[in-house]
């Protein structure tokens, strides 16, 4: 029987449904963002060898917390080197990811990594979230990129106006990913995001003080 990368290892723990394609894709990334990284700084050089921790199934988090639905339009709002959107699009194949960075060469290489592993349902634009416009989303997703208040500020013209309705019941309009102490920042939102500490999903160390934020 062939043994299961150690990269995979990690994933298959916390997410063990996983379909044959999936783990192939995921199984990719290693390589990809090594050859990529050696080019240009996508990921902290330091954090290269713990892609998979402190990554990929950090943006996975997401997916541990919610259920994004076919069909759904999401964006990445600053993605840097493709998280957490590679690693959602990868997870949910039937919904469209936008990719968003204003650093043309992280989007360039993003593109890259996403056609090398057989992403059909992820497009990236090099742009400032701000500058969007005429184009609307059923979700944003972000990690660390800004704060919840300025987040929110670059969301909200992005969105659906049926996400605010009733009928829509409780679906996140943005997802983000944030660490440390937070009631300062959440303090001057003047917003009420649900928190989910990533330690419940993910009980390792690094996920000590990590969280998944949503606003409803």
């Amino acid at each position: 029987m062939e043994k299961t990368p150690p990269q995979l290892e990690l994933i298959n723990r916390f997410l063990p449904d996983l379909s044959a394609r999936q783990k192939e894709q995921f199984a990719s990334l290693g390589r990809l963002y090594e050859i990529w990284n050696a080019r240009i700084n996508l990921v902290s050089r330091a954090d290269i060898s713990n892609l998979y921790e402190k990554h990929v199934l950090h943006s996975l988090g997401i997916a541990m917390t919610f259920k994004i639905p076919a069909g759904y339009r999401v964006i990445d709002i600053g993605t840097g080197g493709g998280f957490p959107g590679i690693p959602l699009a990868i997870f949910f194949p039937d919904a469209n990811f936008l990719l968003v960075d204003s650093i043309g060469k992280k989007i360039r290489a993003v593109s890259e990594i996403s056609e090398s592993i057989g992403l059909t349902n992820v497009t990236t634009m090099q742009t400032r979230v701000e500058h969007i416009q005429k184009q609307y989303f059923d979700l944003a997703v972000s990690r660390a990129v800004a704060s919840l208040k300025t987040l929110w500020l670059w969301t909200k013209p992005l969105l659906h106006r049926t996400q605010f309705n009733a009928g829509k019941g409780r679906t996140p309009a943005l997802i983000c990913l944030k660490g440390g102490n937070l009631d300062n920042e959440i303090r001057e939102s003047r917003l009420d995001p649900d928190i989910t500490p990533l330690e419940r999903f993910i009980p390792l160390a690094y996920f000590h003080d990590k969280f998944v934020l949503s606003i409803i």
